[in-house]
């Protein structure tokens, strides 16, 4: 553990952050699972909703920072390929 007060305050800040990250990034694939499973059922409209909702989260982590924008691009990516594969089954 630190000595100096501020670096002491970083290390409370930096954990607080990495329990943020951790939990957002799993929020992320939890959407993108979700979305997975629906695809291979029929329902049109929840597919649509849940496809809208990973990617919003999927925006909303790079702008917090959490990921970088190339990684979202290429979950969002790889999630509508693979969706559009279950649906041609």
């Amino acid at each position: 553990m630190a000595n100096i007060k501020s670096a002491k305050k970083r290390v409370l800040i930096a954990e607080k952050n990495r329990i943020r990250n951790t939990a957002f990034k799993t929020s992320v694939k939890t959407a993108v699972k979700k979305v997975l499973e629906l695809a291979k059922g029929t329902d049109k409209n929840a597919l649509s909703s849940a496809l809208s909702k990973a990617y919003q989260l999927c925006d909303k982590a790079v702008s917090k920072g959490i990921l970088h924008k190339n990684t979202a691009a290429r979950k969002k990516s790889r999630l509508t390929k693979a969706v559009n594969k279950l649906q041609t089954k």
